[in-house]
């Protein structure tokens, strides 16, 4: 019974509480979360380069 009761709930909670975005809204979220994503690939990258590059310059003073 329990189980059927929380079901009932969650069920009702979802339709009738929650406020689910509009097409555009969700589609400028998902377009804000692609851009940050890439902004924060092109800094990991450029971080990585940048440290390889060092790694490399002071290895090349020793051998």
């Amino acid at each position: 019974m329990k189980l059927k009761l929380y079901f009932q709930e969650a069920f009702n909670e979802l339709i009738h509480k929650v406020s689910w975005p509009t097409w555009s809204e969700l589609q400028n979220s998902a377009l804000v979360v692609m851009v940050a994503s890439l902004i924060i690939a092109l800094v990991i990258f450029a971080m990585d380069y940048s440290f390889q590059n060092l790694m490399d310059f002071i290895y090349s003073m020793f051998y």
